[in-house]
């Protein structure tokens, strides 16, 4: 199952993929959005899937419309930092692999969809690419156990979590200016569900700017696992259906270079995996 949320005159809304087709959840009777038809559970889920396989009525084509990222309310987005076993490496501190996993908010007014601009602000040309997984949650957990925390995972999408480097030292301890600039990421192209995915079986990544690879690591040799972080998390705070995981980007972000290469006006960034798609934008300057 593949989804997607698009806009149209009367707003945004959520449907069905299906080929290069969009069957509108609204067609079937269902939810305005994607996070609305996460949280209708599993028996209305495959409901509307089902109806949405025997569509006949009148669909939009995905380049007629403009994609938004797959959840666009979701009530949390928590990032995960240096979560590549080589990652902490690349930071050459001398420090050993982390205890616990490194984590911070992003607001969703800080991504756009697959095809939409990434913005660099007027205030930094720093702007650099991270190419990451996203869980999407699909049922409320608190206390998870690492055994059961792939239940709670509805499907993924793809991350840019695009930073502006020097805005994430402007304070002392925290990351969040540089992580949060308006349109400064990506999520993306679609979601899809669970049961497309092995959980078990290493998920190839990798981030081309220009045509060029920058990242290209697998799940493999992730630090914590997306069972480990979701036991994490949920110690603290109650995962809700439709909140975004993004679970850590590679070696090979602009700012490791020597010189750094920020991405400029004009850039385009790719991310794939070949299980969830391409999530592809270029960079404008902003207004």
């Amino acid at each position: 199952m593949r989804l997607v949320t698009f806009e149209r005159a009367d707003g945004l809304a959520g449907g069905f993929l299906r080929g290069e087709e969009i069957v509108p959840f609204g067609a079937l009777g269902g939810p305005g959005s994607v996070r609305e038809f996460i949280a209708a559970g599993s028996a209305r889920r495959d409901e509307l899937a089902a109806a949405a396989a025997e569509y006949e009525g009148e669909v939009v084509t995905v380049d007629e419309v403009r994609l938004g990222p797959p959840v666009t309310d979701p009530e949390k987005i928590l990032c995960i930092g240096v979560n590549y076993a080589n990652r902490n490496a690349e930071y050459k501190d001398g420090t050993e692999q982390p205890k616990y996993a490194s984590m911070f908010f992003r607001t969703p007014g800080s991504f756009v969809g697959h095809g939409q601009s990434l913005i660099r602000p007027k205030v930094s040309p720093q702007l650099d690419y991270e190419g990451e997984i996203a869980l999407v949650i699909g049922r409320e957990g608190k206390h998870i156990a690492k055994e059961r925390a792939m239940d709670h995972v509805a499907g993924y999408t793809l991350c840019n979590e695009g930073t502006i480097r020097d805005w994430v030292r402007h304070a002392k301890f925290n990351v969040t200016q540089g992580k949060n600039f308006d349109a400064s990421g990506s999520l993306g192209p679609y979601f899809v569900s669970a049961d497309e995915i092995d959980p078990a079986k290493p998920l190839h990544l990798t981030t081309k700017v220009n045509g060029e690879t920058r990242q290209d690591d697998t799940t493999a040799n992730l630090i914590f696992t997306f069972s480990d972080l979701l036991a994490y998390i949920t110690i603290f705070t109650t995962l809700k259906p439709g909140d975004i995981i993004v679970t850590g980007t590679p070696v090979g972000a602009g700012a490791r270079f020597d010189p750094p290469r920020w991405l400029k006006p004009g850039d385009e960034v790719e991310i794939s995996v070949p299980e969830i798609g391409t999530l592809r934008n270029r960079v404008v300057d902003e207004n």
